[in-house]
């Protein structure tokens, strides 16, 4: 049996002021900080060794690893972590850096609500679900990640919501119909247990 951990980044600065993020590079609020510790901590606590750290090329994320791998025992892994764009959040296009509750009060919450969670609908000027899904992660997956999962190594993908949501229509948990319902905390590792390429198991550490 093999190991997939998904991973959100603890809360971010913009986490905290209720914006789009999106491609925007920012850092871990205290919160976020802490949330990536006891990651950490309920990592090493469940006994998981990890054999690659996948993370995208963000603060956020890298910082969330960087402290977990830390708490975990772990962080000789963090200098051969392999950042790249494809797992980055959702872009967000003109919405990035907007105050979710001032964009809903401009648009409508039924605008925003379609930008936010529609599954093929993308904001003016970014990515919907279904492109992050198809363009990058998908790709990225089964080209990078799949292959070490194929020879039973245990892989940790520090990321982001949208990415990690992205992950799960990938893994085949979820559907574009059922991903809405699928929330990534902050901080919070997804546990999937593997036998021969197979999910035998779907679960979070708290």
């Amino acid at each position: 049996m093999n190991y997939l951990v998904l991973l959100r980044h603890g809360q971010s600065e913009w986490n905290l002021q209720n914006r789009f993020t999106g491609f925007h590079d920012v850092d871990l609020t205290e919160k976020g900080e802490a949330e990536a510790e006891n990651a950490g901590v309920l990592l090493a606590g469940a006994g998981i060794k990890f054999d690659q750290v996948f993370s995208s090329t963000q603060t956020r994320a890298n910082r969330t690893a960087d402290i977990a791998l830390k708490k975990a025992d772990q962080y000789d892994l963090f200098g051969s972590m392999i950042r790249h764009d494809d797992l980055r959040e959702r872009d967000y296009g003109d919405l990035t850096g907007l105050n979710k509750d001032e964009t809903r009060e401009k648009y409508g919450d039924e605008q925003v609500h379609i930008w936010r969670r529609s599954y093929d609908t993308p904001p003016p000027g970014g990515e919907c679900l279904k492109d992050v899904v198809e363009n990058r992660v998908r790709p990225y997956y089964t080209n990078e990640i799949k292959p070490m999962l194929d020879e039973g190594k245990n892989i940790l993908i520090a990321a982001h919501g949208n990415s990690l949501r992205a992950m799960l229509i990938i893994l085949g948990v979820e559907t574009p119909e059922t991903i809405n319902q699928a929330e990534m905390e902050t901080g919070v590792p997804v546990v999937f247990e593997l036998e021969e390429g197979e999910i035998k198991k779907r679960y979070t550490l708290k």
